[in-house]
């Protein structure tokens, strides 16, 4: 029931706590899902590390004192065995936080029907397996969230991102569609959309010198933390957010706000601008 006493400022900071509910994190072994699973834990949760490698999801469990399942979650079996695996480690189910996402760099020429369709599963197929295997748990538990990280490829054409991009647009779209269907259940389903990020596997591709020309690109002058990622995350999955679902909220340092133009001087030699 809805507080009907407008004027009631609340204790902002418990709305931020996730004390004994239970989280599911997929792709919780580096970067962003690491980061995810520290912020989830640091707010009072029980959190479940998921990862297709046993060795990392092991390891991440046992920094936030949470439990280690391992699977691949573009397939069914694994996603049902994930998730019965989180009832018995976390009893009731409150939230998902979905980190699993590679990138294909090719262009469509390049791209045959096996690679499309491997981009696909990764980025698209699991997010619908948890949707549809997890997202019912949370409704019979009383209402909940479920976050996914999308992109600035999903809204913006990249270069050579084209199979990536096409895959978290879907992935978007989902996220707003799905939103309507669990809103009279109490899941709340969101995603945030980040641009550059100085991931394990993007530091192992990119040099200093290269980091330093995407930041350039940046209006904040530098590419994103995986933990700037993992704190609008948290704020996804806690109550602060209480009314926003079906969101896909931009966490870029303001690249997707910037017209691609070069900077032009306008207006008479004299300085005066015709109107």
């Amino acid at each position: 029931m809805p507080d009907t006493d407008f004027s009631r400022v609340p204790d902002y900071l418990s709305l931020l706590s996730l004390r004994d509910r239970g989280f599911v994190v997929l792709g919780a072994g580096q970067g962003i899902g690491r980061q995810a699973a520290h912020a989830l834990a640091q707010a009072g949760a029980k959190v479940l590390c998921v990862d297709r490698e046993q060795s990392l999801a092991k390891a991440i469990a046992g920094e936030v004192g949470g439990s280690a399942c391992t699977g691949d979650v573009t397939h069914r079996a694994d996603v049902e065995q994930i998730f019965s695996t989180a009832d018995n480690a976390l009893g009731r189910l409150h939230g998902i936080v979905d980190v699993v996402g590679v990138a294909t760099l090719k262009t469509i020429p390049e791209i045959d029907d096996k690679a499309w369709a491997a981009q696909f599963s990764i980025v698209l197929q699991h997010a619908y397996l948890a949707i549809q295997i997890g997202g019912p748990r949370i409704a019979r538990g009383g209402g909940g969230t479920i976050t996914f990280v999308g992109s600035l490829a999903g809204s913006m054409a990249i270069r050579n991102q084209v199979a990536y991009g096409a895959a978290k647009a879907a992935l978007h779209h989902l996220v707003r569609s799905y939103s309507l269907e669990c809103a009279r259940d109490g899941v709340r389903i969101n995603a945030v959309a980040p641009g550059f990020i100085r991931t394990p596997r993007l530091n192992r591709m990119l040099n200093e010198e290269q980091w330093q020309t995407i930041g350039k690109f940046v209006p904040l002058g530098r590419a994103a933390l995986p933990s700037e990622i993992a704190a609008v995350l948290l704020f996804l999955s806690c109550d602060l957010s209480s009314h926003v679902t079906g969101q896909v909220l931009s966490v870029d340092g303001g690249v997707g706000a910037v017209a691609a133009l070069p900077e032009l001087q306008f207006g008479p030699a004299d300085g005066k601008t015709n109107r």
